[in-house]
């Protein structure tokens, strides 16, 4: 128990702070749940139930109940999941609009056109010049060592 006044009064002021904000937090907590509930059951009103889960968890952050990346980033899972319910499905002959590269062991190797050579080299060789440069450059302009000072 606490026995100087000052923080006898910020014990008060924290039990005031944590029963407030414990409605906030179970707000948007239940509204998330409801939504997820809402989704397993694939309800006919899964988009309002997203929505009130969105709105309290936007209350909880602005109260500063919950961090604001927190509550962004629930929102952005239930949109997420909201947005893959209610996405239309592509046909198989649809192609993205962009097609990404390949990386790893599925990595198709291209061949270079014809009357092109690769540069890999040159771009190499000056940079050995430019180190040998600043090499010298650092030996030209070294100080002679410091002299130790006898201490008596």
């Amino acid at each position: 128990m606490a026995n100087i006044k000052s923080q006898i009064k910020r014990n008060r002021q924290n039990t005031k702070r944590r029963l407030r904000n414990r409605h906030f937090r179970g707000a948007a907590r239940t509204a998330v749940n409801e939504a997820r509930t809402a989704f397993d059951t694939a309800a006919p009103n899964t988009k309002e139930a997203v929505m009130a889960a969105i709105s309290s968890l936007d209350k909880a952050a602005e109260k500063g109940v919950i961090h604001a990346n927190n509550a962004s980033r629930r929102k952005g899972r239930l949109m997420r999941r909201l947005y893959a319910l209610n996405a239309p499905a592509r046909p198989i002959s649809e192609k993205p609009a962009r097609v990404e590269p390949r990386v790893g062991a599925e990595a198709v190797e291209v061949e270079e056109p014809k009357g092109r050579k690769s540069t890999a080299k040159k771009a190499a060789e000056p940079k050995k010049a430019a180190t040998a440069k600043k090499a010298t450059a650092r030996k030209a302009t070294k100080l002679p060592a410091k002299k130790k000072s006898a201490k008596k």
